[in-house]
């Protein structure tokens, strides 16, 4: 049940901002230290791709003709910024290629929007060890996610781009929590963070800005932490208010958000241990189906040609989000798109990074197996609520008559299906070879894999400063 409050009692916002200030690295479990550590590389795999792509090279570039700032390192290049063009660059390279992890129930790409906040900090404003790295990240990593929560599934299904909109709140989080604010100081990093969300679902469609969003968040977050330590105010009861709140101004009635998800087990039940990492280069909402086809392959091999058409049965976000009427609009939205990526797994065998190129995304032979694939709603999945929005019932029929079905409730790599830190960090291999060299990888996995016993964050950032721009 929704629970309201009167303006200026900002019991929530204050719960928050109270983990924020109080989390301490010794209260951490060692469970979410190990898993973190898996979730920062596969960002900085990611965020290293992403140095290549046009939209990446275009922001780079503008900025860099802008600023003439060099506090801080957009990684995986030899390019320095200011500290909040910086977070903007390297949120916009995690997100550059839906590559990166999600916490399926929040809605929301947790490292995009928390690891360059926080590194910032810890390159431009203040001596952070290891351990502070870390607890920083927890900060962040736990927060982003249980805003989405509150805010159920139908924040983006609205139209609300949840990476933009509550990202804001993990970068605030985690920059708070790298500064070491008090609870009061936090609270108005929160407010001042929340005052800038923004982000709109439309970008999706082709638009190189939605790669942005999660930078936009990550600067806003920013910002917020910085001014509000130097007594710059914000909304105190950001998440609370009636009138003009986070929560009630990005959702269509009262009864659609619930505030006891952001505090209910904080600092007890650990959201970090629910984010999802990506094995195909597309939205998260379409890899449970590209696993159940997969499934189905290994135990009666099929091929394009012998598809006759297959039907997905999902939740209604998933056809909200994922199953519209595939139009060739650029990368983005091939990424976006069930139908372009099942037809792509059926063509190529695999839908990672070079399976999206500029010249497949108006293949004919691709947008014609994909005119084949239906996406509907089915209500049962739909009433099994947020945890299960990736759930999907897949109906293969095949040319000579076999009907092959397929149930898949959770991806892989998912917190039901985590992977383990081999596969992980092959992963960022894979992602980094062509940009940098096997050895000073390493160096960046030795780091993050010992970062408790590191007396200085601010090498990090340097190690991700790569000659390659």
């Amino acid at each position: 049940m929704n629970q309201h409050t009167e303006i200026g009692v900002n019991t929530y916002t204050g719960g928050v901002a109270s983990f924020v200030s109080g989390l301490r690295y010794d209260a951490i479990p060692a469970e979410v230290i190990e898993r973190i550590k898996l979730l920062i590389l596969d960002s900085f795999g990611c965020a290293i791709f992403g140095t290549a792509l046009p939209w990446s090279r275009i922001l780079i570039d503008t900025l860099s003709s802008l600023d003439t700032t060099q506090g801080a390192t957009v990684w995986g290049t030899a390019t320095r910024l200011s500290a909040p063009h910086a977070a903007l660059v390297n949120g916009t390279l995690v997100q550059g290629f839906e590559l990166d992890d999600v916490h399926r129930v929040g809605v929301l790409h947790v490292g995009a929007v928390t690891l360059p906040a926080v590194l910032a900090v810890a390159e431009t404003q203040r001596a952070m060890n290891g351990q502070d790295f870390l607890r920083a990240c927890v900060a962040g990593y736990e927060v982003g996610p249980r805003v989405g929560m509150c805010m159920g599934p139908e924040h983006i299904a609205q139209g609300w781009h949840s990476g933009a909109t509550v990202g804001v709140f993990s970068a605030a989080a985690g920059a708070a929590a790298a500064l070491n604010l008090s609870v009061d100081q936090t609270v108005h990093a929160l407010g001042i963070g929340g005052t800038q969300a923004a982000g709109l679902m439309a970008a999706q469609f082709g638009a190189m800005v939605k790669r942005m969003h999660a930078g936009r968040a990550a600067q806003s977050g920013l910002y917020g932490a910085l001014l509000a330590r130097n007594g710059f105010t914000g909304i105190v009861d950001v998440f609370e208010n009636p009138y003009g709140g986070f929560c009630s101004t990005f959702s269509r009635s009262t009864d659609r958000f619930d505030l006891s998800q952001l505090t209910d087990g904080l600092g007890e039940r650990f959201e970090t241990m629910r984010i999802a990492l990506k094995f195909y280069s597309c939205v998260g909402s379409n890899h449970t189906t590209l696993d159940a086809i997969r499934a189905m392959q290994a135990r009666r091999p099929f091929n394009a040609t012998e598809v006759e058409h297959i039907v997905v049965h999902g939740s209604r976000v998933t056809v909200d989000h994922v199953g519209w009427k595939y139009v060739p609009q650029g990368l983005t939205s091939a990424q976006l798109n069930l139908p372009y990526c099942v037809a792509t797994l059926l063509l190529d065998g695999d839908v990672f990074v070079d399976q999206f190129t500029e010249d497949k995304v108006a293949d004919p032979q691709r947008m014609a197996l994909a005119e084949r694939v239906q996406v509907c709603e089915d209500p049962a999945i739909t009433a099994r609520g947020s945890a299960l929005r990736h759930m999907v019932r897949v109906e293969v029929f095949l040319r000579d008559g076999t009907r092959l079905e397929e149930t898949v409730e959770s991806q892989r790599g998912s917190e039901h299906a985590f992977a383990g830190p081999d596969e992980i960090i092959g992963k960022m291999r894979k992602l980094t070879e062509h940009r940098v060299d096997a050895a000073h990888v390493q160096r960046i996995v030795d780091w993050v894999m010992h970062a408790e016993s590191m007396p200085d964050a601010s090498e990090l950032p340097r190690l991700l400063a790569l000659a390659t721009s």
